[in-house]
Protein backbone atom coordinates (compact mmCIF):
# COMPACT_ATOMS: atom_id res chain seq x y z
CA UNK A 1 0.00 0.00 0.00
CA UNK A 2 1.63 3.24 -0.86
CA UNK A 3 2.31 5.81 1.88
CA UNK A 4 1.78 9.05 0.07
CA UNK A 5 -0.88 11.12 0.67
CA UNK A 6 -3.93 10.80 -1.69
CA UNK A 7 -4.59 13.46 -4.63
CA UNK A 8 -6.97 16.24 -3.07
CA UNK A 9 -9.45 16.71 -6.11
CA UNK A 10 -11.62 20.24 -6.45
CA UNK A 11 -14.30 19.86 -9.21
CA UNK A 12 -15.09 23.16 -10.43
CA UNK A 13 -18.98 22.87 -12.73
CA UNK A 14 -21.04 20.50 -12.19
CA UNK A 15 -22.46 19.70 -15.97
CA UNK A 16 -22.64 17.24 -17.66
CA UNK A 17 -18.51 16.17 -17.57
CA UNK A 18 -18.12 17.81 -13.75
CA UNK A 19 -21.02 15.26 -12.53
CA UNK A 20 -19.22 12.32 -14.38
CA UNK A 21 -15.72 13.12 -12.60
CA UNK A 22 -17.27 13.70 -9.57
CA UNK A 23 -19.18 10.55 -9.46
CA UNK A 24 -16.25 8.88 -10.53
CA UNK A 25 -14.00 9.72 -7.55
CA UNK A 26 -16.87 9.09 -5.67
CA UNK A 27 -16.76 5.72 -6.85
CA UNK A 28 -13.00 5.30 -6.35
CA UNK A 29 -10.12 6.35 -8.06
CA UNK A 30 -6.91 5.29 -7.01
CA UNK A 31 -4.59 7.74 -5.56
CA UNK A 32 -7.55 11.00 -5.51
CA UNK A 33 -10.73 11.98 -3.14
CA UNK A 34 -13.13 14.47 -3.99
CA UNK A 35 -12.06 16.93 -1.81
CA UNK A 36 -14.16 20.30 -3.13
CA UNK A 37 -16.59 21.79 -5.58
CA UNK A 38 -17.66 24.42 -6.72
CA UNK A 39 -21.19 25.31 -9.02
CA UNK A 40 -23.29 27.74 -9.55
CA UNK A 41 -26.69 26.76 -7.85
CA UNK A 42 -24.86 25.77 -4.01
CA UNK A 43 -28.13 24.32 -3.19
CA UNK A 44 -28.54 22.26 -6.04
CA UNK A 45 -24.90 21.13 -5.84
CA UNK A 46 -25.34 20.08 -2.35
CA UNK A 47 -28.39 18.00 -3.30
CA UNK A 48 -26.78 16.06 -6.26
CA UNK A 49 -23.29 15.07 -4.23
CA UNK A 50 -23.23 11.27 -3.11
CA UNK A 51 -22.01 12.65 0.61
CA UNK A 52 -21.27 15.93 1.69
CA UNK A 53 -18.19 17.78 0.52
CA UNK A 54 -17.46 21.68 0.76
CA UNK A 55 -19.46 23.40 -1.96
CA UNK A 56 -17.63 26.81 -1.93
CA UNK A 57 -17.07 29.98 -4.64
CA UNK A 58 -14.54 29.08 -7.35
CA UNK A 59 -12.08 32.04 -5.88
CA UNK A 60 -11.93 29.56 -2.55
CA UNK A 61 -11.41 26.17 -4.10
CA UNK A 62 -7.51 26.31 -4.12
CA UNK A 63 -6.48 26.12 -0.13
CA UNK A 64 -9.17 22.54 -0.31
CA UNK A 65 -7.11 20.91 -2.54
CA UNK A 66 -4.03 19.87 -4.37
CA UNK A 67 -5.16 20.20 -8.47
CA UNK A 68 -8.50 21.55 -9.63
CA UNK A 69 -10.75 20.08 -12.44
CA UNK A 70 -11.85 23.14 -14.78
CA UNK A 71 -15.16 21.93 -16.01
CA UNK A 72 -17.06 25.13 -16.21
CA UNK A 73 -17.55 27.86 -18.75
CA UNK A 74 -14.69 28.90 -20.26
CA UNK A 75 -14.88 32.54 -18.69
CA UNK A 76 -14.31 31.25 -15.44
CA UNK A 77 -11.05 29.34 -16.25
CA UNK A 78 -8.49 32.80 -15.28
CA UNK A 79 -10.46 32.70 -11.31
CA UNK A 80 -10.76 28.71 -10.99
CA UNK A 81 -7.27 27.58 -12.16
CA UNK A 82 -4.97 31.07 -11.16
CA UNK A 83 -5.14 30.34 -7.71
CA UNK A 84 -3.77 26.84 -7.95
CA UNK A 85 -0.82 27.88 -10.53
CA UNK A 86 0.12 30.70 -8.13
CA UNK A 87 0.39 28.22 -5.62
CA UNK A 88 2.27 25.74 -7.37
CA UNK A 89 -0.36 23.24 -8.05
CA UNK A 90 -2.14 21.47 -10.42
CA UNK A 91 -5.00 22.19 -12.87
CA UNK A 92 -7.31 19.85 -15.53
CA UNK A 93 -8.26 22.47 -18.22
CA UNK A 94 -11.14 21.34 -20.39
CA UNK A 95 -11.80 25.07 -21.68
CA UNK A 96 -8.27 24.28 -23.96
CA UNK A 97 -9.89 27.15 -26.36
CA UNK A 98 -9.63 29.57 -23.16
CA UNK A 99 -6.21 28.95 -22.91
CA UNK A 100 -5.80 30.90 -25.89
CA UNK A 101 -7.20 33.98 -24.44
CA UNK A 102 -5.63 33.45 -21.23
CA UNK A 103 -2.06 32.83 -22.39
CA UNK A 104 -0.63 34.29 -18.79
CA UNK A 105 -1.59 31.18 -17.15
CA UNK A 106 0.70 29.55 -18.74
CA UNK A 107 3.57 31.31 -17.80
CA UNK A 108 2.01 31.53 -14.01
CA UNK A 109 2.66 28.00 -14.01
CA UNK A 110 6.02 28.05 -15.37
CA UNK A 111 6.86 30.71 -12.73
CA UNK A 112 5.28 29.12 -9.71
CA UNK A 113 5.79 25.53 -10.68
CA UNK A 114 2.29 24.86 -11.27
CA UNK A 115 1.24 22.52 -14.37
CA UNK A 116 -1.66 22.68 -16.41
CA UNK A 117 -2.78 19.29 -17.97
CA UNK A 118 -5.04 19.70 -20.86
CA UNK A 119 -6.49 15.93 -21.15
CA UNK A 120 -7.38 14.39 -24.67
CA UNK A 121 -11.09 14.37 -24.66
CA UNK A 122 -12.87 14.06 -27.46
CA UNK A 123 -10.18 13.59 -30.20
CA UNK A 124 -7.31 10.17 -30.10
CA UNK A 125 -4.18 10.50 -31.14
CA UNK A 126 -2.91 12.88 -29.40
CA UNK A 127 0.02 10.82 -28.44
CA UNK A 128 1.40 10.31 -31.83
CA UNK A 129 0.98 14.12 -32.33
CA UNK A 130 2.81 14.78 -29.35
CA UNK A 131 5.68 12.86 -30.62
CA UNK A 132 5.71 13.52 -34.03
CA UNK A 133 6.14 17.34 -32.78
CA UNK A 134 9.52 16.13 -30.89
CA UNK A 135 10.74 16.19 -34.98
CA UNK A 136 9.14 17.97 -37.55
CA UNK A 137 5.35 18.45 -38.31
CA UNK A 138 4.66 20.06 -42.10
CA UNK A 139 1.07 20.11 -41.61
CA UNK A 140 -2.46 19.31 -39.94
CA UNK A 141 -5.61 19.49 -40.88
CA UNK A 142 -8.97 18.89 -38.80
CA UNK A 143 -12.37 18.12 -40.00
CA UNK A 144 -14.86 18.73 -37.22
CA UNK A 145 -18.53 17.72 -38.15
CA UNK A 146 -21.67 18.13 -35.82
CA UNK A 147 -25.23 17.83 -35.30
CA UNK A 148 -27.26 20.92 -35.63
CA UNK A 149 -28.06 21.43 -32.34
CA UNK A 150 -24.31 20.99 -31.05
CA UNK A 151 -23.73 24.28 -32.89
CA UNK A 152 -26.90 26.33 -32.26
CA UNK A 153 -26.32 29.89 -30.51
CA UNK A 154 -22.46 29.83 -31.42
CA UNK A 155 -20.82 32.89 -31.70
CA UNK A 156 -19.94 32.98 -34.94
CA UNK A 157 -22.86 31.55 -36.24
CA UNK A 158 -24.83 35.08 -34.45
CA UNK A 159 -22.11 37.54 -35.42
CA UNK A 160 -22.37 36.28 -39.16
CA UNK A 161 -26.10 35.63 -39.68
CA UNK A 162 -25.68 32.23 -40.68
CA UNK A 163 -29.11 30.01 -40.19
CA UNK A 164 -28.42 26.04 -39.59
CA UNK A 165 -31.89 25.25 -37.96
CA UNK A 166 -33.74 24.57 -41.13
CA UNK A 167 -30.74 23.09 -43.18
CA UNK A 168 -30.85 19.62 -45.44
CA UNK A 169 -27.68 19.20 -46.36
CA UNK A 170 -24.19 19.36 -44.92
CA UNK A 171 -23.02 22.88 -44.46
CA UNK A 172 -19.27 24.25 -43.92
CA UNK A 173 -19.55 27.26 -41.91
CA UNK A 174 -16.43 27.80 -41.25
CA UNK A 175 -13.00 27.42 -42.18
CA UNK A 176 -9.87 28.93 -40.38
CA UNK A 177 -7.49 27.94 -37.63
CA UNK A 178 -8.22 27.45 -33.87
CA UNK A 179 -7.60 30.22 -32.07
CA UNK A 180 -10.35 31.93 -34.83
CA UNK A 181 -12.61 29.06 -33.72
CA UNK A 182 -11.98 29.37 -30.11
CA UNK A 183 -13.48 32.77 -30.34
CA UNK A 184 -16.02 32.07 -32.44
CA UNK A 185 -17.58 28.36 -31.24
CA UNK A 186 -16.04 28.44 -27.23
CA UNK A 187 -17.98 25.57 -26.75
CA UNK A 188 -17.46 23.37 -29.55
CA UNK A 189 -13.64 23.29 -30.25
CA UNK A 190 -11.80 22.73 -27.01
CA UNK A 191 -11.01 19.77 -29.04
CA UNK A 192 -8.95 21.56 -31.97
CA UNK A 193 -7.20 23.96 -29.90
CA UNK A 194 -6.11 20.59 -27.77
CA UNK A 195 -4.62 19.37 -31.53
CA UNK A 196 -2.97 22.50 -32.52
CA UNK A 197 -1.69 23.09 -28.86
CA UNK A 198 -0.18 19.21 -28.97
CA UNK A 199 0.93 19.52 -32.77
CA UNK A 200 2.24 23.26 -34.53
CA UNK A 201 0.29 25.86 -33.00
CA UNK A 202 -3.21 27.46 -32.86
CA UNK A 203 -2.57 29.67 -35.81
CA UNK A 204 -0.53 26.81 -38.24
CA UNK A 205 -3.37 23.68 -37.49
CA UNK A 206 -6.22 23.90 -40.64
CA UNK A 207 -9.78 23.70 -39.53
CA UNK A 208 -13.25 23.13 -40.92
CA UNK A 209 -16.48 22.94 -38.81
CA UNK A 210 -19.41 21.18 -40.97
CA UNK A 211 -23.15 21.43 -39.72
CA UNK A 212 -24.67 18.26 -40.60
CA UNK A 213 -28.56 17.50 -40.30
CA UNK A 214 -27.85 13.82 -40.50
CA UNK A 215 -25.78 13.27 -37.89
CA UNK A 216 -26.24 12.16 -34.67
CA UNK A 217 -22.63 12.46 -33.32
CA UNK A 218 -19.94 14.47 -33.34
CA UNK A 219 -17.01 13.24 -35.83
CA UNK A 220 -13.29 14.66 -35.30
CA UNK A 221 -11.03 13.41 -38.58
CA UNK A 222 -7.24 15.01 -38.74
CA UNK A 223 -4.67 14.63 -41.16
CA UNK A 224 -1.00 14.52 -40.00
CA UNK A 225 1.98 14.97 -42.01
CA UNK A 226 5.27 14.74 -40.39
CA UNK A 227 8.86 13.42 -40.85
CA UNK A 228 8.26 10.67 -38.71
CA UNK A 229 5.10 9.70 -40.24
CA UNK A 230 1.78 10.81 -41.41
CA UNK A 231 -1.26 9.82 -40.10
CA UNK A 232 -4.89 10.39 -40.19
CA UNK A 233 -7.42 9.35 -37.71
CA UNK A 234 -11.17 10.07 -37.36
CA UNK A 235 -13.27 9.06 -34.40
CA UNK A 236 -17.17 9.57 -33.67
CA UNK A 237 -18.42 10.49 -30.68
CA UNK A 238 -21.95 10.20 -28.90
CA UNK A 239 -22.56 13.39 -26.97
CA UNK A 240 -23.54 13.87 -23.56
CA UNK A 241 -26.50 15.17 -22.50
CA UNK A 242 -25.17 18.13 -23.28
CA UNK A 243 -25.29 18.09 -27.13
CA UNK A 244 -22.21 20.11 -27.11
CA UNK A 245 -19.89 17.63 -25.76
CA UNK A 246 -19.06 14.07 -26.27
CA UNK A 247 -19.33 11.63 -23.64
CA UNK A 248 -16.29 10.45 -24.02
CA UNK A 249 -14.50 14.17 -22.46
CA UNK A 250 -15.79 13.40 -19.10
CA UNK A 251 -14.67 9.71 -19.69
CA UNK A 252 -10.93 11.34 -20.73
CA UNK A 253 -10.96 13.17 -17.67
CA UNK A 254 -11.33 10.75 -15.51
CA UNK A 255 -8.58 8.64 -17.18
CA UNK A 256 -6.23 11.73 -17.08
CA UNK A 257 -7.12 11.68 -12.86
CA UNK A 258 -6.87 7.38 -12.73
CA UNK A 259 -2.88 8.21 -14.64
CA UNK A 260 -1.34 10.55 -11.91
CA UNK A 261 -1.97 8.10 -9.10
CA UNK A 262 -1.15 5.08 -11.25
CA UNK A 263 1.86 2.03 -11.07
CA UNK A 264 1.70 1.85 -14.44
CA UNK A 265 1.16 4.37 -17.16
CA UNK A 266 0.46 3.34 -20.69
CA UNK A 267 0.72 6.47 -23.07
CA UNK A 268 3.08 9.37 -23.83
Amino acid sequence: MSSRPPLRVAVAGLGAVGMAVVTALEAGIPGCILAAVSARDVEAAKARLPRPVPVVPVEELEPLADIVVEAAPAALLPAIVGPFLRAGKGAVVLSAGALLRAEHLIDLAREHGGQITVPTGALLGLDAVVAAAEGTIHSVRMVTRKPVRGLLGAPYLVENNISIEEIREPLRIFKGTPREAAIGFPANLNVAVALSLAGIGPDRTELEIWADPALTRNTHSIQVDADSASFSMTIENIPSENPKTGRITALSTVACLRKMGAALRVGT
